[in-house]
């Protein structure tokens, strides 16, 4: 054998180290000239006025909570006003309503949203359909959103929910089931009842537009080569409509967690029902505590952020093992 015979191998022998990696190119920076750099940079400017406004509304005032959260500032001295640093954050996460209150936020959001998911999910299908009405039936199913926070709590309290008068206690009656006083021994229960009624439009209608943007072609050839109905949904309905119920429960959350009227109005925070809002309530206009309060705003922003996140990567999990 000659030296270069043995100093050459063959590529079947070669290890993994010897083998080169192929280098990533990096892609070429996009260079706008001429028309196309002055068509982006109307589009910024079109949109500038909207971003302007969403940080005066919303960032300016967020940044003044945080603001208020290191200061000593109580109505009832407001003289005395004193940077406070972390005091109120000690004095929050130390109070022993801080934990149930927590713990009941996400309790009453999160079953809430899931409901809320759930019968939307049920409806959208269900509109997806053309029937005799179906504009109607879009339009009535849509009403429950519009309705003000405070006057679905009060609603729910006397028109549903009263133990004398009550529409469900009526119909319970009709089957010979006793008389609840929900607002006193399912306080908790009546509020996510009253959440699940007022969101379930809001889900229904983003699902809805998801299942309309979905290829009707592609389900069509699905039925052609033997999938069921069930299967069709499950494969193919599922994964496509994932981003929508992410969206869905995003935004579902965020509102939720702004939950105050309902139990102001039906259980003034009894019955484990004291959510972290109600509890800033209580802090700024009851016990006047304007620092403590701000506090109790800028957590509950952080904790809507983690819960958000969490329920993102939790509870969609199965949508991502069906689009493996």
């Amino acid at each position: 054998m000659s030296t270069a015979e043995i100093g050459t191998t063959s590529p079947a022998t070669k290890t993994s180290s010897e083998v080169a990696k192929p280098r990533r190119t990096k892609k070429p920076k996009e260079v706008l000239v001429g028309q196309e750099k002055a068509e982006r940079n109307f589009a910024r400017l079109l949109i500038t006025p909207a971003l302007v406004v969403a940080i005066v509304v919303t960032q300016i005032p967020f940044l003044v909570t945080i603001f208020y959260s290191f200061q000593n500032w109580n109505l009832a001295r407001p003289e005395a006003r004193s940077f406070a640093g972390f005091e109120n954050y000690v004095a929050v996460v130390a109070n022993g309503a801080f934990l149930p209150s927590l713990w009941a936020t996400v309790l009453i959001v999160g079953g809430s949203v899931l409901l809320s998911l759930v019968f939307g999910l049920i409806l959208a299908v269900l509109l997806d359909r053309k029937f005799p009405g179906q504009a109607l039936a879009r339009t009535l199913l849509i009403t429950p959103f519009l309705v003000m926070p405070a006057a679905a709590a009060l609603i729910w309290k006397w028109s549903m929910l009263d133990a004398n008068v009550g529409v469900i206690n009526y119909v319970l009656s009709l089957v010979g089931i006793d008389a609840v006083s929900w607002n006193t021994e399912h306080p908790a229960l009546t509020i996510v009842m009253v959440l699940t009624w007022q969101y379930t439009p809001f889900m229904m209608l983003i699902l809805l537009a998801g299942l309309q943007s979905q290829a009707g072609e592609v389900v069509e050839a699905a039925g052609v080569d033997g999938a069921g109905p069930i299967a069709i949904f499950r494969y193919m309905t599922l994964p496509h409509l994932r981003q929508y119920a992410e969206l869905a429960v995003l935004l579902g959350t965020i509102m939720m967690f702004q939950l105050f009227d309902p139990v102001n109005i039906m259980t003034k925070g009894t019955g484990g029902t004291k959510t972290l809002p109600y509890l800033l309530y209580e802090r700024a206009f009851i016990g006047q505590q304007v620092g403590e309060a701000a506090a109790y705003g800028v957590i509950t922003v952080i904790v809507v952020l983690v819960v958000a996140n969490v329920a993102l990567r939790t509870l969609f999990k199965v949508f991502t093992e069906e689009t493996k």
